[in-house]
């Protein structure tokens, strides 16, 4: 005979005799929707000006969900793109982030209005215990949010692959302040270091974070972030130098003269670089190169890069990473750059630090501005330009002529004597406004402080307005 096991629910009682009925409590949205994985859409970005196509390369499984569990839906209104994973029945958005890409770069240079290309990008999102829609939105001129692909993605399917890679390499912490899911998770992965060179990237890698963790409010933020190491030995030293003939292959692919622009560096093999970053846990990724020439690179939510061995390193790599972890813009304009400058009747930039000033009464960082201060605000610009100009010109010969780079970084050392005792003296120095001059634009363009790390090499640290920035990610992503 079977017999029935029936649950017996046990009442506590109240003094009075009332029973007490326990409370059950609810799932959280996410445990109720996903699991500690973490799955990787891949995919192909494809097009030119005027015309964009986004196609499925596979989805994997990319290692333990080192993000939060109680910020899953991006209120910030950061980036060129977004994308969002959608409940398909209730059409309720259980996730997304804003993000920036290397193909949204490159729609600003004048390649793409002559030539096609297609770019790899992924999207990282803890790994959905049902089907989820899957959907990529770009940022239009009005900054609303226009739907260009989606997917549907059943993680049971066959087409997914739920296996981890094995690690790339060695990894190892740095920097531990606790759970993954409440703290920023930062990977430094090691790029044109051999075997032997390893200690000298523990060293880098623990002298650019003191850098960082010096400079406010980085400095205030320390316990809210966990750093680790990835270890990606090379079989020779350095990184893929187009410009100088120095040919590398790498691990992640990290190589100088992206967009023809000798300083910016980046990978452009994403599915390299996520296959070694899925390695440790991460959110954010700074990749450092064993190199002497300065440069560096940094796209919002996707990643950054720096060379160590410049003498200008540490500001290469907090104002890289300023790019890549709160969405900040360049500030500077008098530079070389890649991308196409002089744009009429420039939209308002969804970029927390520069404006478009369409109506001073809207600046976005008016909370900050001080009663009686004039907007736009005057500052010493001409004398400024004169300067930076001289400075740029010289640059270029420098570069040409193939000079060692301790002669640029002596060519850097003067800029920066002569721009930080310029820009600290003026009668609105120290003070927040509207300063013409910034996001590569002469005019049109404007800039919270006269200076600021995002503006120059000076030793300022981030302006109040880039501080507030940073701030609200680094709690995004490591507050309950």
């Amino acid at each position: 005979m079977r017999l029935s096991i029936i649950p017996v629910l046990l009442l506590a009682l109240l003094p009075s005799g009332i029973p007490v009925i326990p409370t059950v409590r609810a799932a959280s949205p996410f445990d109720e929707h996903f699991t500690s994985k973490t799955m990787r859409v891949d995919y192909f970005h494809t097009g030119r000006t005027g015309h964009e196509v986004v196609s499925l390369d596979e989805v994997v499984s990319d290692g333990p969900w080192a993000g939060s569990r109680t910020k899953l839906v991006d209120e910030t209104n950061l980036g060129a793109y977004l994308f969002a994973v959608v409940d398909p029945d209730t059409q309720r958005v259980l996730y997304s982030r804003g993000f920036g890409s290397i193909y949204g770069e490159w729609e600003t240079t004048p390649e793409a209005k002559l030539n096609y290309r297609t770019f790899h990008e992924s999207l990282r999102f803890p790994w959905p215990k049902e089907t989820v829609q899957v959907v990529l939105k770009r940022r239009q001129a009005d900054s609303t949010f226009r739907e260009i692909w989606s997917t549907l993605v059943d993680p049971n399917s066959r087409f997914v692959n739920p296996a981890d890679r094995a690690p790339a390499g060695k990894v190892s912490s740095l920097i531990d302040n606790g759970s993954p899911s409440e703290k920023v998770d930062l990977l430094l992965i090691a790029e044109g270091y051999t075997a032997a060179e390893m200690p000298k990237f523990r060293a880098d890698a623990a002298r650019l974070t003191a850098k960082m963790f010096a400079t406010e409010p980085f400095k205030k933020r320390m316990k809210d972030f966990n750093v680790r190491l990835l270890e990606l030995p090379s079989l020779e030293s350095g990184v893929h130098q187009p410009r100088t003939n120095q040919p590398r292959r790498t691990a992640t692919g990290v190589q100088y003269n992206i967009f023809d622009s000798e300083r910016y560096a980046l990978t452009m093999d994403n599915k390299a670089f996520r296959d070694v970053a899925s390695s440790a846990p991460y959110e954010f990724v700074e990749i450092l190169m064993n190199e002497e020439q300065y440069g560096g690179g940094g796209i919002f939510n996707d990643q950054a890069t720096t060379s160590v061995d410049t003498a200008f390193a540490e500001y290469v790599f907090v104002h890289e990473f300023g790019h890549h972890f709160a969405a900040l813009a360049d500030e500077y304009y008098t530079s070389d750059v890649a991308y196409e400058t002089g744009v009429v009747d420039r939209p308002e930039p969804w970029e927390p630090n520069i404006t478009a000033l369409k109506d001073p009464a809207k600046l976005k960082w008016r909370d900050l501005v001080e009663a009686g201060t004039a907007l736009p605000t005057p500052w010493s610009k001409e004398e400024y330009e004169k300067h930076s100009y001289g400075i740029q010109q010289r640059r270029r010969a420098l570069r040409a002529s193939g000079a060692p780079e301790s002669e640029m970084n002596a060519l850097f050392r003067e800029q920066q004597t002569w721009e930080t005792k310029h820009l600290s003296t003026m009668p609105t120095s120290g003070k927040v406004g509207a300063f013409e001059g910034a996001g590569y634009e002469q005019k049109g363009l404007y800039r919270p402080e006269a200076d600021c790390i995002m503006f120059t090499r000076d030793e300022v640290g981030f302006c109040r307005v880039c501080s507030r920035a940073i701030e609200r990610i680094v709690d995004m992503y490591s507050r309950p």
